[in-house]
């Protein structure tokens, strides 16, 4: 949680009797989702009517609650990825956090996006198909995707669902169309399958782009005077306490001869993680932070108190002059998306003038809150003032992923099964469909399930595998991604969050040159063949069901 140490790996339970010492959140998550299921069940059934296929319903209802499950444990991990490895949130957090706003964005804003990916992938109004053949089509979609899923999930492979469901789909519709003589190839609108396929492109370039942008920005203005002012503290530390210290900077060796300590030797872990994350800094062997963590130890106690001072200045000046702003405007781009679109789904049309005025009034309202915050962490080392200041704005950040996350890849579960739902309700195959409450709310438990049972090593590959995380650039990563799929949402253009947030990971490791390119060699593959892999399932699970029904 905000303001202890940077976590190197997320927590995970550690087995010890039934279920582990988490056994009481498994049990608790468990009898969620069932109670869920089984609600959710009842209704399905009361809206499609009595004279409805059973079994088939069962079926429909079961393949989207498990595409649901497998998207909370691939692409809602990879979402939460950063502030479990940064050590902002514990995964319990993780799962409160989540269990809150995914499920709100899902219900006040997931509507647009859910209509692109149902209805836009198969040219149904050329084809002389029926309507049980259309619904085969998306429940095979639904399957072929969530088990792709979840064999990626079980490798740590953070793979796009949106990625996965547009090849089910292609899959199961083109086998159809050969096996009833009624189409191929041509059932599918390749040209809206491309357009999508260069948003799969722009999407890790522009997230990683806004992410390289952003944390070069934090590191050269926030965290570099924070970071000097620990390496020129007289044993690496920055408290004020240190002034009234003796200038002791050698340490006896065991021949009773006097060697220097290096400034990065002595410092703690919640200091080496401002070095981390320092513009000037880096500990790299003939790196500047190394020269600059070693230059300090050489310096007299009178010279080096004299540059700490300056520094500490500049520090608490950035965090109470420089942070204000940068929450402020985070504030505006994430709240825009409740304003203007959310609240419209719940029947609350906002004016873009009183929306504007809103939104003024919340930048206002952050900026002065964020810089009351500031000063009082005056009393604070700057290293630990740092790191609560950014902890907390990822906690802020993450909720709005969170709530961006179920606004835009809840359609990846929901689209089909709404598609599914109306052909048993009517009969008939419809170009649109009113999307359910119901059907939302329960998607967006099974998210939450599939977060807190699979969803570890996802975690743990975007957390700690591609980069180093800390509360300043989790923070940054969470930010830029939020931001690139809140305007993606709001056009309803079907983007994939896990490679906008990727490649802000990784642009956030370009900006501390630690960025783990091996381990993006098994994942990129992963991202190839995700849609022939879903393809080619969801084409098997349609023959089974036309044999089957």
């Amino acid at each position: 949680m905000p303001g202890t140490p940077a976590q190197k790996t997320p927590d995970a339970p550690v087995s010890a009797g039934f279920l582990g010492p988490d056994r009481n959140w498994h049990l608790g998550a468990g009898l969620m989702t069932a109670a869920t299921a089984v609600a959710f069940t009842i209704w399905a059934f009361a809206r499609t009517g009595t004279d409805v296929n059973a079994f088939l319903l069962i079926l429909a209802i079961a393949f989207g609650l498990f595409m649901a499950f497998n998207i909370g444990g691939n692409d809602v991990a990879n979402s939460f990825g950063t502030s479990v490895g940064a050590g902002t949130l514990t995964m319990k957090q993780a799962l409160v956090v989540a269990a809150v706003f995914e499920v709100s964005g899902a219900v006040l804003a997931g509507g647009s996006v859910t209509e692109t990916v149902r209805s836009d992938i198969v040219d149904i109004g050329a084809m002389d198909m029926d309507p049980l053949s259309f619904a085969f089509i998306m429940m095979a979609a639904l399957l072929g995707a969530a088990v792709w899923l979840l064999l990626a999930t079980r490798m740590g492979w953070p793979v796009s669902t949106t990625h996965a469901i547009i090849g089910g789909i292609v899959g199961a519709a083109v086998t159809t169309g050969i096996v009833t003589g009624t189409g191929g190839f041509e059932m599918v609108q390749w040209g809206e399958i491309g357009q999508i396929a260069i948003s799969w492109v722009l999407s890790p370039l522009l997230g990683g782009i806004s992410a390289y942008l952003l944390f070069g920005a934090i590191k050269r203005h926030i965290l570099a005077p924070a970071a000097r002012a620990i390496a020129l503290g007289s044993r690496g530390f920055d408290d004020s306490e240190d002034d009234d210290e003796d200038d002791d900077d050698a340490e006896d060796t065991e021949d009773g001869s006097h060697r220097h300590v290096s400034g990065f030797e002595r410092v703690s872990e919640l200091q080496q993680s401002a070095f981390a994350e320092s513009a000037a800094l880096d500990l790299t062997p003939g790196g500047p932070g190394a020269e600059l963590a070693e230059h300090a130890s050489h310096l007299s106690k009178k010279e080096r108190k004299t540059a700490r001072k300056v520094e500490r200045r500049a520090a608490y000046h950035a965090l109470e002059k420089r942070v204000p702003p940068l929450a402020a405007g985070a504030a505006v781009l994430i709240a825009a998306m409740l304003v203007f679109k959310g609240l419209k789904n719940v029947g609350l049309d906002i004016s873009l003038g009183s929306g504007v005025l809103l939104l003024v009034m919340l930048a206002l309202s952050v900026w002065m809150a964020t810089t009351v915050f500031a000063r009082a962490l005056k009393k604070q080392s700057i290293s630990r003032a740092t790191f609560i200041m950014f902890s907390w704005l990822q906690v802020f950040t993450a909720c709005a992923f969170a709530f961006s996350h179920g606004a835009n890849d809840i359609a990846n579960a929901i689209g089909p099964f709404v598609a599914v739902l109306d052909v048993l309700r009517t009969g008939t195959i419809a170009q649109e469909a009113a999307v359910p409450t119901a059907a939302l709310v329960a998607f967006g438990v099974a998210l939450i399930s599939g977060l807190w049972f699979v969803g570890r090593k996802v975690i743990h590959t975007v957390g700690t595998g591609l980069t180093s995380m800390h509360p300043s650039s989790g923070f940054a990563a969470e930010l830029a991604a939020a931001t690139v799929v809140l305007l993606a949402s709001v056009l309803g253009l079907p983007v994939s969050s896990t490679h906008i947030l990727i490649g802000a990971v990784l642009g956030v490791g370009m900006v501390n040159r630690a960025a783990n390119w091996k381990l993006m060699r098994p994942i990129f593959l992963a991202w190839l063949i995700t849609l022939p892999a879903a393809a080619g399932i969801g084409a098997v699970v349609v023959l089974i069901l036309r044999a089957v029904f």
